[in-house]
């Protein structure tokens, strides 16, 4: 277990600290040194080396690795400085400084954490590190002046009693702002009366002190009393639009509100959940059929998707085409709810000149396997010479097309790229044919984009950190856009995805703690107010997913929500189905506006570590423009029991 928890370690470092850009030679041997499981509390330690904070005792958190690596090194700590923390909790950050720092300090005012962590530092035999009981806000002048200090907790201003504790040169780190998200910042002590400061990140801290605020109504002269007091699920309750079953024409008919919108995203807290698809391609039918809705844009692959594309439309299928969506987890997309669905659209379309029908197509980044085979068919067909060629260029990808995560380990031992220059150079050659009007050759295009984005994508997933998420984001976010673009000024584009994926990943810890972006992010910067998210949570019931990547598909529990997530305030609502409209600045949108968790819910669900693999904090209002809410849930069923699936291409390790 020793040297599994080294190898875990070393990992960390590379892929979460170094990889992110920090090469201090002193953080990353310090970071490789201590043993983060020996300060998360008993039960965690299989988490110890996530790219996460960790709970604690007191109602406090471990903080994630790189932000304790940003500070040390935003600190700019040298092997002589005496240094102050203020926030010991675990005594992690504390003990990491002791291994770079000649003498570090750490407060703590919970007694209880105070405690535990002197227990483990003396373990280690950290001896020149020391937890002291006491006020962070005062931090400690009788060992005044230091180098550095670090603040592990926020507050709206950097306190005068710190600040006045450093010497002339030293630098002093904390998280300052308000309860949402807060600016990790630096202060340099330039004089006696003089500092120079600057902003490093948003970051996401627990308050240095709990802030008692008098709700006295005072506070905008919008609130209004009999709201303020009242429990927060009634404020929902009162607020939200209770919706009929999902049978019902009424309840697509709820969501007209938006049909103004180009682009309406429709999210779904879990990829198994019968009521999340089955109210998606309501919403997306009444929308196709009333609102000029044209483009049906999914989280799947874009030669998969082209098949039940034309099918819709009526498109006689190719000889020797591969049926769709045969990797895993099969279930996403061939279950009971799809038939129909795809039978009502090709009905639409059947009335509909070529123009206007209704379209179906794929944004993400993984069956590269299929876009090579597509991209050389459209070439054998219209330019036989261009087909010889695109064949040698992706030959260096023939090898690893059943397995393209073994290309990424092959280009990261090499340490480049093989394919990168082939598969672009193809791609751009079929782009420009497209733009030279040749229309036949977009869905080839777009194969080619695939190919060349796939082929990166694998490269950059052993990395691990932000890159190989954003990238995938990116990639959906640029393919709608040529959807837009091709299907002409008018085009209006319904998009089915995760929460995770559409839901602005500024307003939770992907984008204020991991530095990750999302399709929902990335369309509001592009599109603003033409966009609308809408995301939908569930409290309980069953889910179809798989407890290990690759595993079988089976019909899971889900556990009642927690009692601190936005999901039990909708359950305790009282309301068994309704929409939430969060746009505007009303009351229910100020109350909601406290960080809470929120679970995600991928193709594994496992229920037994399901605070740490399921949950993260969000800001519900600034993350959706709306929220669609099942109380209890069913599994989506399979059109099988036992779908069978190309254990090829996947999105592992990611599982959303």
């Amino acid at each position: 277990m020793g040297e599994s928890r080294k190898d875990d370690r070393r990992r960390m470092v590379e892929r979460q600290i170094a990889a992110r850009g920090i090469d201090d030679e002193a953080i990353l041997r310090a970071f490789g040194e201590v043993p983060r499981e020996m300060f998360v509390d008993e039960g965690m330690e299989e988490f110890a080396y996530e790219d996460s904070a960790l709970p604690i005792q007191s109602g406090q958190t471990i903080s994630q690795p790189f932000i304790v690596a940003c500070m040390i090194n935003a600190a700019d700590i040298s092997d002589g400085d005496r240094v102050l923390e203020i926030g010991a909790g675990s005594g992690y950050a504390a003990a990491v400084l002791s291994r770079i720092a000649r003498e570090v300090f750490a407060v703590e005012r919970h007694e209880a954490l105070a405690t535990r962590a002197v227990q483990r530092i003396d373990r280690l035999g950290y001896d020149n590190c020391e937890v002291i009981l006491g006020d962070g806000l005062a931090g400690l002048p009788e060992q005044a002046p230091f180098d550095a200090i670090l603040v592990a907790a926020r507050f709206a201003e950097i306190p005068d009693a710190l600040m006045n504790q450093l010497r002339i040169g030293g630098r002093i780190v904390m998280p300052v702002g308000g309860e949402e998200i807060q600016q990790l910042t630096v202060m340099v002590r330039t004089g006696s009366d003089a500092w120079a400061r600057r902003e490093i990140a948003p970051v996401r801290f627990v308050p240095l002190l709990k802030i008692t605020v008098p709700e006295d109504g005072s506070r905008a002269a919008s609130d209004h009393r009999a709201l303020r007091d009242a429990p927060l699920p009634q404020v929902i309750a009162d607020a939200c639009h209770p919706l009929p079953p999902i049978d019902d024409p009424a309840f697509a008919r709820a969501f007209d509100g938006f049909a103004e919108k180009r682009i309406v995203m429709l999210g779904e807290c879990s990829h198994g959940t019968h009521e999340f698809y089955a109210a998606r391609a309501a919403i997306t039918r009444h929308l196709a059929e009333r609102h000029g809705f044209t483009i049906v844009a999914v989280e799947g692959d874009w030669p998969d998707a082209a098949v039940y594309d034309r099918h819709i439309r009526g498109v006689e299928e190719r000889s020797g085409t591969s049926p769709p969506f045969r990797r895993f987890p099969t279930w996403m997309w061939r279950n009971t709810v799809m038939p129909p669905f795809l039978e009502r659209l090709r009905f639409i379309n059947s009335e509909r000149a070529e123009d206007a029908k209704v379209g179906f197509y794929g944004l993400d980044i993984y069956n590269m396997s299929g876009s090579v085979q597509a991209v050389l068919a459209y070439l054998d067909d219209a330019d036989p010479e261009a087909a010889r060629v695109a064949r040698e260029r992706y030959g260096c990808l023939t090898p690893w097309q059943s397995e393209p995560a073994a290309y990424g380990r092959a280009a990261m031992r090499n340490g480049f790229a093989e394919c990168e220059e082939a598969v672009v150079e193809q791609c751009c050659e079929l782009l420009n044919r497209s733009l030279e009007g040749d229309g036949g050759s977009f869905s080839a295009a777009m194969n080619a984009r695939l190919v060349a984005s796939a082929e990166r994508y694998y490269r950059v997933m052993y990395h691990g950190g932000a890159e190989s998420w954003n990238l995938r984001d990116s990639h959906m976010t640029e393919t709608l856009a040529h959807l837009l673009e091709e299907r002409g000024p008018d085009s209006k584009a319904i998009v089915w995805a995760h929460n995770s994926h559409i839901g602005d990943a500024r307003a939770t810890d992907m984008g204020a703690v991991r530095g990750e972006h999302n399709l929902g992010q990335l369309a509001r910067e592009r599109w603003g107010d033409e966009v609308a998210l809408i995301g939908f949570g569930t409290h309980a019931g069953t889910v179809s997913a798989a407890t290990d990547w690759d595993g079988e598909r089976e019909t899971k529990d889900v556990v009642p929500s927690r009692r601190d997530s936005y999901e039990r305030l909708c359950h305790d609502s009282g309301v068994e189905r309704f929409l939430l409209d969060l746009r505007g600045d009303h009351a229910v949108v100020r109350r909601l506006e406290e960080p809470r968790l929120e679970r995600f819910i991928g193709v594994i669900y496992r229920p037994e570590t399901e605070r740490w693999s399921h949950y993260s904090e969000a800001v519900l209002p600034r993350q959706f423009d709306a929220y669609c809410w099942f109380d209890r849930t069913r599994a989506l069923e399979p059109l099988t029991e036992h779908e069978p699936h190309d254990r090829g291409a996947d999105t592992f390790p990611f599982g959303v």
